[in-house]
């Protein structure tokens, strides 16, 4: 059995792992042990569909030592005006690039992939090797990460949980490039980002908008890629802050505030006579929005319990089908809802969201914090980070709004922590101090700060009210 020692074990080679170790290695001499499942980091981007890319712009994804993409503006296309997203293949090669350069580079990090993490006894951890067998202890000096526990399922790797009848065609959403005949329609079951990348890649290639039927067991609310625009087009998303935070503090009830966030272009729907009740954050162009919106064969009767040759059994009813018809699952359910617990606990490490769905800015911003406040305690770093559930109903929009404001504020009350928020090139707002000359940012920013102690207050009052 062989034994190493280190001073950080990061259990998980994914996104939130990477941007992780690169921010706190960039920030302390320490040495870093990586243990991944894998052969190549990158996580679940791995196992991707082939025509998956960024719901963000590269330009604020990946780690922070590392630009991810060009950063330019696309000229074509339904992400037309907007800056650019990487494909999978690109993410990829992008984090096998930060890993061999950045991080092994550095003399301070050593990669284990291929190896599951048995776990700890007698002061001691272990992992194993899936090639060969072999186990190795490792002596943690410091502290433990856990980059697993908000873990992602995707289509290549999942088991649907509903039967499958023989002779039905049920494909993930991967095999869609390896259709080599049309078939008589194609049904794509779920609602959340996956299924929207299925249908916008049918529409893309041309497939009828009526030989498509689109299984949404839920609505969604979809937030606007221009609210996530850094660099030149910061504008826009500092503007677009400040209208959230107009809404929040404006809103009577929280249908008022949906209406609101709806008619300033924060928030849109699919189906304008149908309200949404579900939030997971997903981000769309108005161009993907509006192609989108073609698909009028929707069902919306729960979700799906079993498919036989002739009918899709779902929760309240069922609907025919035939042998002709692929069906294409995007069901997996991506980021495991985990409830919140503390980042920083007695010698373990959880990196868990801060603010939204920026799964790389939240991990690089808590290994910022590790680094940077190394001499302060658990308690202390826990308050400047308080985790933030993964949203899944519509009222979650609040919670995840509410709290996101609410850490920066707090973080840009630190000198340190401003300092490194200003020069990050994850943080969403990147840019924006370039720009501050820019009369569209300033009149943005007074509205930012004339609505953010109201809009706060306001949103402690809807979140209350709605669960009586």
């Amino acid at each position: 059995m062989a034994e190493i020692e280190t001073e950080y074990l990061v259990i998980g080679a994914g996104a939130s792992g990477m941007a992780f170790t690169d921010a706190l290695v960039a920030d302390a001499d320490v040495d870093v042990v990586i243990v991944d499942r894998r052969h190549n980091p990158g996580g679940h981007w791995n196992d991707a569909y082939p025509f998956v890319r960024l719901h963000q712009p590269s330009a604020t994804y990946g780690v922070n030592s590392r630009p991810l993409g060009t950063e330019t503006i696309d000229a074509a296309g339904p992400n037309a005006g907007f800056y650019e997203r990487a494909t999978g293949v690109e993410i990829c090669d992008y984090f096998r690039r930060v890993l061999d350069e950045q991080l092994v580079g550095s003399g301070q990090v050593r990669f284990f992939g291929q190896c599951d993490y048995v776990g700890h006894h007698a002061g001691e951890h272990s992992f194993r090797s899936r090639l060969t067998g072999g186990t190795t202890t490792v002596r943690v000096r410091r502290k433990i990460v856990d980059a697993t526990y908000v873990e992602t399922s995707v289509p290549a790797t999942h088991t649907p949980e509903f039967t499958v009848g023989e002779g039905v065609k049920l494909i993930p959403v991967g095999e869609l490039v390896h259709v080599t005949e049309p078939p008589s329609g194609f049904t794509v079951l779920g609602a959340g980002k996956t299924g929207m990348d299925a249908c916008s890649f049918l529409l893309d290639n041309n497939v009828d908008p009526d030989k498509i039927r689109w299984v949404r067991p839920r609505d969604a609310w979809l937030m606007n890629r221009s609210s996530f625009q850094p660099l030149d087009l910061v504008a826009s998303t500092v503007e677009s802050l400040s209208l959230v935070l107009q809404s929040l503090a404006d809103a009577e009830n929280v249908d008022d505030l949906f209406r609101r966030l709806e008619a300033c272009g924060q928030l849109l729907r699919l189906d304008p006579a149908v309200e949404p009740t579900m939030f997971r954050g997903a981000i769309v162009s108005p161009a993907e929005h509006q192609s989108l919106k073609q698909i009028e064969r929707v069902v919306r009767r729960g979700r799906v319990r079993r498919i036989e040759t002739g009918r899709i059994v779902l929760d309240e009813g069922e609907v025919p089908t035939d042998r002709g018809t692929v069906h294409v699952d995007c069901t997996a359910y991506g980021l495991r809802a985990t409830p919140p617990r503390p980042i920083f606990d007695d010698g373990r490490i959880t990196p868990q969201s801060l603010m939204g769905g920026f799964t790389t800015f939240n991990a690089a911003l808590i290994g910022f914090v590790e680094a940077a406040r190394d001499t302060d305690t658990d308690t202390d770093k826990n308050r400047l980070c308080p985790p933030t559930a993964y949203p899944s109903k519509s009222i979650d929009w609040i919670s995840v709004f509410e709290r996101g404001f609410r850490v920066i504020t707090q973080m840009l009350e630190e000198p340190d922590l401003a300092a490194w928020l200003a020069t990050c090139r994850l943080n969403t707002t990147r840019g924006m101090n370039e720009h501050l000359g820019d009369p569209r940012v300033q009149a943005a920013l007074g509205s930012w700060l004339e609505h953010m102690e109201p809009a706060l207050a306001n949103a402690e009052r809807l979140q209350t009210a709605a669960v009586r």
